[in-house]
């Protein structure tokens, strides 16, 4: 039963703080077809809309449930989304969520699930109304302050965003055909799709869809990738036959991209996570590209470099994922604002970790996919403070905000997620200066 899958993969998140891709997989790995994809949706639309649903079954039961009612709770969760956020009939929204509690092995949660959900609809204006503007917006009260600092102007416009399902975007293999042509073979197979505005070989679907009905994924003609991170590939300015180092490197759809943009690259590819990087060898094999795989603290190198200096080093640097909060929406549910500092410390510490690893001449393409400043130009800034060799490049291209360091994209509602850019280089001969 979808529903009862999408509860426990709730429960998993806001219970044992589990990542919602990681409980879904655990949850709903035997589900197919529409019942997987109903799942899903519910299971996503309830940790985007967690804060506000959470306000309002607060106001609804007259004790909090005890902790080991998790499930129970993740299961109201679900059915007050379908009644606010889906269209399911309220009829129907209800004796569903109510049936979905029998898997549970919880015969009480019946009466509790039906009483809860009717009461909602007789009550609907005024639980609406006595909802907080924090609770309206569905962010935590931390994160909502932190926006409303940085961004002051745009709050509406990146809550919107953040609170949107995003659009699926996917990147064309440039070394194995172009953006037009797969368009037109996609046009061909009934799938509706347009260009990228500003990646050059992005393209947005119209409606998202399993990457199996994908015209070429498997053949590995496209892969699937946000517009704003397939600017990497083209602002670290490689040339072939150079030695790259993506660092961070998991799942690797960058890496793929600088390949596949210049099959000439001898590109190292590093985590820290053994499973993640086995992910980006999937791509690599999916994609028929090559690189060198490597597990390994991008901020100790010397447990893993062998010496030799880069040409170009890639940080695609862990942070919030505040930018990318629509595709992940238990960020909400699983971040705090103790962590963004914590973030921002291990950011410095890999550049200043990887920089003796860059060959003079060389660049250094810095990116998050946050949009808080103490990730992003607050970061730089630190890190040209304290290194006298580093310089800070322009980077050509006109999207995005100009900040004191590097541009920020802030997330779109219909194209790009949220993502951060800044560009060093270290003065010495070379060829390599972009």
């Amino acid at each position: 039963m979808p529903r009862t899958r999408a509860a426990r993969a709730i429960a998993a998140v806001i219970g044992n703080g589990i990542t919602l891709d990681e409980a879904l997989d655990r949850s709903c790995g035997s589900l197919e077809g529409r019942d997987r994809a109903l799942a899903r949706e519910i299971a996503f639309g309830v940790c985007r809309r967690y804060f506000e649903l959470d306000a309002l079954l607060a106001r609804l039961m007259e004790r909090p449930l005890k902790s080991r009612e998790t499930d129970v709770r993740a299961l109201l969760l679900v059915g007050l989304y379908q009644l606010r956020h889906m269209r399911v009939p309220d009829h129907a929204a209800v004796s569903e969520t109510v049936a979905a509690s029998k898997p549970l092995g919880k015969p009480w949660a019946r009466g509790l699930v039906n009483a809860v959900l009717r009461a909602y609809l007789a009550r609907v204006d005024l639980l609406d109304a006595a909802l907080t503007p924090a609770q309206r917006s569905a962010h935590p009260p931390w994160l909502l302050q932190a926006l409303e600092r940085a961004w002051p102007e745009r709050l509406t416009d990146i809550l919107a965003a953040n609170n949107a399902a995003p659009p699926m975007t996917l990147r064309v293999n440039a070394a194995r055909t172009t953006r037009e042509a797969w368009l037109a073979a996609a046009r061909q197979a009934g799938i509706e799709a347009r260009a990228c505005a500003l990646a050059a070989d992005g393209v947005v679907l119209a409606e998202p869809l399993d990457v199996a009905q994908l015209s070429g994924f498997a053949e590995g003609l496209v892969s699937v990738q946000d517009e704003g991170a397939q600017l990497a590939a083209p602002l670290l300015c490689c040339a072939d036959g150079e030695r790259v180092l993506d660092a961070c490197a998991a799942p690797g759809g960058k890496a793929c991209h600088l390949l596949e943009r210049h099959p000439g690259l001898a590109l190292v590819a590093l985590d820290s996570s053994a499973p993640r990087l086995a992910r980006v060898q999937q791509n690599l094999q999916r994609l028929q590209l090559e690189a060198t795989l490597v597990c390994g603290d991008a901020a100790d190198p010397g447990a893993w470099w062998d010496g030799r200096p880069f040409d170009r080093i890639l940080v695609d640097a862990p942070c919030s994922g505040t930018g990318v909060i629509r595709r992940h929406p238990d960020i909400r549910i699983l971040r705090s604002a103790a962590q963004i500092k914590d973030a921002a410390t291990l950011q410095l510490a890999i550049l200043r970790g990887l920089w003796p690893c860059l060959k003079p001449g060389g660049t250094l393409l810095y990116s998050t996919c946050s949009v808080l400043p103490q990730e992003n130009e607050a970061t730089i800034a630190a890190f040209l403070a304290a290194t006298p060799d580093a310089q800070e490049q322009p980077l050509d291209i006109d999207c995005g905000i100009a900040r004191s360091h590097g541009r920020q994209l802030l997330p779109t509602v219909s194209e790009h997620d949220g993502f951060f850019y800044a560009r060093l280089y270290k003065p010495g001969a070379s060829t390599s200066t972009p």
